[in-house]
């Protein structure tokens, strides 16, 4: 097992891909918080529906929990352009690149010896209907990444206190994904 991310490594390696801005968190400095939750149960229509989402990933104490369990997270995102902002499934389509992207550091990380939990964007779309509702194991629990709002990670407040770009204007979405390792 490694026990310190060889930065030089890490950015020849993502040198080779189209991340925007990354940051290594520490996943203690990470909060973890309840109204996230909350807009998920409110609002998003995946709720209880997927195994990448609550309830399934567990109670927000179990997340965050899962969370303080790696000492360090890599924190990205990636850029990707749209002909039109609002036309969501146009926008949904370009989601697929930056999930191969999120593996591909996933898989980065445990080449050098760590062990990785990977969150990411949205809800997980693998399956054309999960698992879950049919009260199944996750048919592809190594492919499938939860997303960052199901552990109540807050996006917007990380970017923020990181001095990361959150929104390019224009026609252009930006993706963030986070692989936690020890």
């Amino acid at each position: 097992m490694a026990d310190k991310l060889n930065i030089e490594r890490f950015e020849d390696f993502i040198a080779q891909y189209p991340i925007f801005e990354y940051r290594i968190l520490n996943t203690s400095d990470l909060t973890v918080e309840d109204r996230v939750r909350i807009v998920c149960q409110q609002e998003c229509e995946r709720y209880g529906s997927t195994w990448a989402c609550p309830p399934a990933v567990g109670t927000l104490k179990e997340c965050e929990d899962r969370i303080r369990k790696y000492g360090q997270a890599v924190f990205f995102s990636s850029v990707a352009e749209v002909s039109d902002i609002m036309n969501m499934q146009e926008m949904l389509e370009t989601r697929d690149a930056h999930e191969e992207l999120t593996t591909a550091v996933a898989a980065f990380l445990k080449e050098q010896g760590f062990e990785t939990f990977t969150l990411s964007t949205e809800s997980c779309d693998i399956c054309e209907e999960c698992a879950y509702l049919h009260g199944q194991p996750c048919r592809h629990p190594d492919r499938m990444h939860p997303c960052l709002e199901s552990h109540g990670v807050v996006v917007s407040e990380i970017v923020e206190k990181e001095q990361m770009e959150y929104n390019l204007g224009g026609n252009t979405i930006l993706w963030f994904s986070m692989v936690l390792f020890q």
